[in-house]
């Protein structure tokens, strides 16, 4: 299970990957926006999405113009670690050197099948759980204690 959520910049390519995602069995839940709403704001879905994520434990797909609005608001939320990816290999590494439980994209930059490999590669990596990748999220974690 997964959740998504897009203001209007990335709402097509949302609707799109939910489809997908659906159609390949996961079970996706879409936290919006339902309809295709220029007045919305990405902040609010990034907010609703990352503390979702991080109470439930839960991964989340973000999509806004470039990705970037979405990425900073979400990780804004304590325990949100949310990267934007885009390419294969950034989507890949975001989970296997940062356990990323929040993927962000852009919706105005990247096309849907680009953005199926991204999501694909995040999602079947798993955190390498060495000493040097969890030594520097431990630094992350700490740094997030003392602000």
């Amino acid at each position: 299970m997964l959740y998504i959520a897009a203001d209007h910049a990335g709402w097509q390519l949302k609707e799109d990957l939910r489809n997908y995602l659906a159609e390949k069995g996961v079970e996706v839940v879409d936290l919006g926006n339902d309809v295709l709403d220029p007045d919305d704001d990405y902040a609010d879905f990034a907010k609703d999405l990352a503390e979702k994520v991080v109470a439930e434990g839960v991964p989340g797909i973000l999509i806004c113009g470039s990705g970037q609005g979405m990425c900073l608001a979400a990780n804004k939320v304590k325990g949100a670690r949310a990267v934007l990816a885009h390419d294969e290999f950034t989507g890949r590494v975001a989970k296997e050197h940062l356990n990323a439980n929040i993927l962000c994209l852009g919706g105005r930059v990247l096309d849907l099948e680009i953005a199926k490999k991204i999501v694909n590669n995040w999602m079947s990596a798993e955190f390498l759980e060495d000493e040097k990748y969890s030594r520097r999220l431990a630094k992350v974690k700490e740094i997030e204690r003392e602000n």
